[in-house]
């Protein structure tokens, strides 16, 4: 009777320990799969200035945070005690405004980054964020200009993201004037400017219309804070998702040295060909040829 009491206790302690076992791996695998799904960022994430390509700069940034606190006690903080950069937490970003704006639905765990319809980045001059980093995730260099003869910080130098206009619900396409984004563009008349377009539809009047010129343009998103439409006419989206590429085979003959980039061509000659542009299109039958 008693091997028995001793076989049934023992039987029951390794059902147990065996639930507990296969608990515990169920519960290791699903916080894993929390911290894979959290380590992969948006594609629409913003970044603070200088920040490294976003594979190089997710391996070189410790989540030490400390580029947000620099963020947060800046001197020209118009909200003392908050911060443009927040961290990526468990959950992805919780929106903080009620109306439809573009903002990253995952950014990796303690990684800092930006939403600029709910805080844009202010344009510090002495950029404490990019300086804050101690790894190099955020780089000084990819900020600064030569100013005689030794590098000095420039914040206009940055490159966070790219301001995209859509022209169908920005109401100074449908002739209201409105130069919300342009007022309040810290490179103003240079990342942005006003221009004029003719009103089709009534043939009197003009467009003001907002224009953006990539080369200028830093992202800081304050255009994007500044809009007065519901969700935002113009936003800010990462360089690579902003801009388009040409190509290499196309050129601008009007550049400098672009002659370097033509290499010699070799063309297949045919009986039409062989005439001058002139000739061939000039001739009557052309079709028949």
């Amino acid at each position: 009777m008693e091997k028995d009491t001793k076989h049934g206790l023992n039987r029951r302690k390794f059902i147990i320990s065996s639930v507990q076992a296969v608990g515990l791996s169920m519960i290791g695998g699903l916080v894993w799969g929390a911290y894979v799904s959290e380590d992969k960022s948006s594609p629409i994430v913003l970044r603070p200035p200088g920040a490294l390509k976003e594979e190089d700069f997710v391996k070189k940034c410790i989540k030490c945070g400390l580029c947000v606190e620099a963020c947060k006690h800046r001197p020209n903080n118009p909200n003392p005690g908050t911060a443009t950069l927040a961290l990526g937490t468990p959950g992805g970003h919780k929106p903080k405004k009620s109306t439809p704006h573009i903002y990253p639905d995952k950014v990796p765990i303690g990684t800092p980054y930006f939403v600029p319809r709910e805080v844009p980045c202010y344009m510090c001059q002495n950029i404490p964020c990019t300086v804050a980093c101690p790894t190099g995730a955020l780089e000084p260099n990819k900020v600064t200009s030569i100013k005689n003869g030794r590098k000095v910080l420039d914040i206009n130098k940055a490159k966070m993201g790219l301001a995209v206009i859509d022209m169908e619900s920005c109401i100074a396409f449908w002739g209201i004037q409105c130069d919300a984004c342009y007022r309040a563009c810290p490179v103003i008349d240079k990342a942005l400017t006003i221009e004029y377009m003719k009103n089709e539809r009534t043939g009197k009047h003009a467009y003001l219309v907002p224009v953006v010129h990539s080369k200028h343009c830093t992202g800081c998103g304050m255009c994007e804070y500044a809009c007065v439409t519901e969700k935002p006419s113009i936003f800010v989206l990462p360089i690579h998702l902003a801009k388009g590429k040409a190509g290499s085979h196309y050129v601008k003959g009007w550049e400098k040295k672009v002659d370097v980039k033509l290499k010699p061509q070799t063309f297949h000659k045919t009986k039409k060909s062989e005439k001058s542009p002139e000739e061939y299109l000039n001739t009557e039958d052309l079709f028949n040829e």
